[in-house]
């Protein structure tokens, strides 16, 4: 049953089977997909394209093939084969086969060991998050974090070796005039309580006083250049802001459970640039502009005149150098096979631009380029349509967001503790609701980021990413407790060998909710090629649909043995997927809600 995990894959290797035993070429491809759920389940539009080529009949190439898979006796007896219109394939999977799938495919670990040949060949660098040292992370950090941490999840889960790494922005103009601020204006006891907010503070201070007076201007550049010499002193008091500022993002990381490999910030590629600058003159792909050193890309409608910057005309390196060296280190010293860079939307035309240069330079250098990837996002909108800030006007620091998500959560569970006994039910305990709270508070804001194509805008509302109803974290957080509230009613020896007892699936809710199991396989695997988890999301949304529907319109404790048996089976089934679904947008489910 193993290489029939990926049912989608397994039929595509059986249809080219079949296609090259009834003498089609080497051009024709299955083209699988899902099919429409009136004809079956996978579909293999093949034979139309083929036939067009071949200047032949699409629905007789269909044929030839369909008489070909009837040689295939595995698949006859686990699907219904039939002919759609102009030569679709339909393939319908049997309630046996469906119900043997689920026996053989249970639990979260299951899943993954099924999972792995995916990406088990890879190893992955994911830079993500990357804010800059000595300022408070803030809702414009959010995205970057969120998407960053469940692209790893997943891609772990699908068997690559994943290196989280950290690019902060810890180096550059900034610090002069930051430490100018800081050994005048220092507030030891803030530094203590709040690191990134004094340190914040005072680089706010130092940019109004050098915009003000020339000579804090002066004296700011001459602390930059004694920085830059790696003056002693300097160093020192560079390390211990880095060291005070990454303690500060830390602990907005720990409220997402969010860790990282690496912290290789800018600072770290500082003594690598003259390789580049000196690799890219030999290899003729640097060229002088204007006292600068660019690379054009003339075969590019806009980069053949707007070059890529990687030394400035006073000599001094930029983000384009640091980038390029960074590319080398990954590739030569993680190995990485593939680099995935999440940032937002603004900065497509760097990464364009890097990527274009570092291939260039890895093959005239005769090095393996590794597979890169730019994922960028779009702009989290308030309520007002414009780019969510707070009263103040300032961008919403990222801990007080979290801290009004719980706080909103509580509230909320208070709520429904206060309906339960007015219910007669069992309440929950002031510390259960205080757990659940952040749980609530946390996967709220997660899946409310998640669930957006982030390639686009969206509107961070409230109500609606706490709503019990809809696409929400809470509405599946509550599915899930559902599901368990059934297991905690029943003795353990009950819940043993349940797939050995069951009957066979029979009522359409039964089906559907089984096909619906089965396809996690087709979603992961779209998710991970697009790296858009908003289509994961969409999917355990759909799932939970399916069990409401099913729970519904099927009692699950009857008298008959195999009937309970198969639909506590699906029961499990679909708690294993969901736990495991919201496990990759890193979202933990609840015992009680």
């Amino acid at each position: 049953m193993q290489d029939w995990f990926d049912v989608a894959k397994k039929i595509e290797s059986l249809v080219l089977e079949a296609a090259k035993a009834a003498g089609l070429d080497d051009s024709f491809s299955p083209e699988i997909r899902p099919a429409d759920p009136r004809f079956g389940d996978v579909q293999a539009n093949g034979a139309l394209p083929y036939a067009k080529r071949q200047k032949s009949n699409p629905r007789q190439i269909a044929q030839t093939i369909v008489d070909q898979l009837a040689d295939a006796p595995e698949l006859a007896a686990n699907a219904e084969i039939s002919i759609a219109g102009p030569g679709f394939i339909n393939f319908k999977l049997t309630p046996g086969f469906l119900q043997n799938w689920l026996v053989a495919f249970s639990g979260s670990e299951q899943l993954k060991q099924a999972s792995a040949h995916l990406q088990e060949k890879e190893t992955v660098v994911v830079d993500f998050s990357s804010p800059n040292t000595a300022k408070q992370m803030h809702i414009g950090h959010l995205r970057s974090l969120i998407i960053g941490e469940s692209i790893c999840k997943l891609l772990e889960f699908c068997g690559a070796t994943v290196i989280r790494d950290n690019h902060i922005g810890d180096w550059g103009t900034a610090y002069g005039r930051l430490f100018y601020a800081y050994k005048r204006f220092l507030d030891e006891e803030n530094l203590k309580a709040n690191p990134l907010g004094e340190l914040e503070r005072l680089y706010k201070l130092g940019s109004q006083l050098a915009s003000e007076d020339e000579s804090v201007l002066k004296e700011s550049r001459e602390e930059l250049v004694r920085l830059q010499r790696e003056d002693p002193e300097s160093m020192a008091l560079w390390e211990q802001v880095n060291r005070h500022s990454i303690d500060g993002i830390k602990r907005v990381y720990e409220l997402f459970d969010i860790r990282f490999d690496h912290y290789l910030g800018e600072s770290f590629y500082r003594n690598m640039v003259g390789q580049v600058y000196e690799e890219l003159e030999q290899c003729g792909l640097g060229e002088e502009s204007e006292g600068a050193w660019v690379v054009f890309h003339p075969e590019h409608k806009r980069f053949a005149t707007q070059p890529f910057m990687y030394r400035k005309s006073d000599g001094a390196s930029n983000y384009a150098t640091t980038d390029l060296a960074t590319m080398l280190y990954r590739a030569e010293h993680f190995k990485a096979s593939s680099i995935i860079i999440e940032t937002d939307f603004r900065q497509k035309d760097h990464f364009e631009q890097l990527e274009l240069t570092s291939r260039k330079w890895f093959e005239k250098t005769g090095r393996t380029f590794p597979k890169f990837t730019h994922v960028f996002h779009g702009t989290i909108m308030g309520e007002n349509g414009k780019a969510m800030a707070s009263r103040s006007g300032e961008p919403v620091l990222l801990k007080d967001l979290i801290e009004e998500a719980i706080e909103r959560a509580a509230k909320l569970m208070r709520e429904k503790n206060a309906e339960k006994i007015e219910k007669g039910q069992t309440p929950l305990s002031e510390e259960e609701i205080v757990a659940c709270a952040k749980t609530i508070g946390t996967s709220s804001i997660r899946y409310a980021e998640l669930s957006q194509n982030r390639t686009s805008d969206y509107v961070f509302a409230w109500d609606k990413l706490l709503s019990f109803e809809g696409n929400t974290a809470p509405y599946l957080l509550y599915a899930a407790t559902r599901i368990k509230s059934i297991f905690r009613n029943i003795d353990a020896d009950q819940l043993q060998d349940l797939s050995a007892r069951a009957s066979e699936l029979e009522t359409p809710e039964e089906l559907a909710l089984a096909r619906k199991i089965l396809g996690f396989v087709g979603v992961l695997q779209q998710t991970v090629e697009a790296l858009r988890p908003h289509l994961l999301c969409t999917y355990l949304f759909e799932l939970a649909g399916a069990y409401s529907s099913f729970y519904n319109a099927n009692k699950v404790i009857v008298e008959d043995e195999g009937i309970k048996c198969r639909r506590l089976m699906l029961c499990q089934r679909t708690l294993d997927v969901l736990e495991t679904g919201l496990g990759l947008l890193g979202i933990p489910t609840l015992e009680r809600m």
